[in-house]
């Protein structure tokens, strides 16, 4: 497996062995023994399976009491997918990193907890599956809003995308809970 660090500590792009010819492919989604030697030492709880449109765009979404880390990957059509570090005493706090993934390259995204996540559709319809280090926990989830100018994302979009109520309104990066350190929440004014 290739692994490149990304310009934020811990957040990293993976490329796993392929192995194929005329009949199809072969590959190890998830080897618990390599992610930890490129540096993931996440206990995996849920695995996620999400379909969506071209130009949806989901996110920003992170959970403030029960941080998850995500490992992401597209095993159908494109993406781009962004992870923000939301952790207040990070070097690169408020600092985005964003990577397309797509079933042609193979690759996956590793966001480790503490930091938001979301994704816009590059293709007619995409399909991303997802292990989370914890369980998804409505009342500790959050958004924030995904044009924050604080964050000026550089989203790939093909005009207006297609956001849920909730997203799109997502609070403001200044005003958005953050993590202190991991387990402690702190509650906006901070851009």
């Amino acid at each position: 497996m290739k692994v490149t660090a990304t310009g934020i500590p811990g957040v990293l792009i993976l490329e796993p062995a392929v192995f194929g010819d005329a009949r199809g492919f072969f590959l190890e989604s998830y080897n618990e023994k390599e992610m930890r030697k490129a540096g993931i030492e996440a206990h995996f709880v849920q695995d996620n399976h999400s379909r969506s449109v071209r130009n949806v765009l989901r996110g920003l979404h992170y959970q403030i009491d029960q941080p998850q880390g995500k490992l992401v990957r597209v095993v159908s059509g494109k993406a781009f997918d962004v992870a923000v570090d939301l952790r207040r005493h990070s070097p690169t706090f408020g600092k985005w990193e964003g990577v397309e993934l797509s079933a042609e390259n193979m690759r996956m995204f590793w966001i480790p907890p503490g930091f938001a996540h979301g994704f816009v559709v590059l293709s007619d319809t995409v399909d991303f599956l997802y292990k989370a280090s914890d369980y998804y926990s409505p009342k500790s989830e959050r958004s924030i809003l995904w044009n924050d100018s604080d964050l000026a994302i550089d989203w790939p979009l093909e005009g207006q995308p297609i956001i849920s109520s909730k997203d799109a309104a997502g609070t403001p990066f200044g005003r958005a809970d953050v993590y202190e350190s991991m387990g402690l929440l702190s509650q906006g004014d901070h851009a």
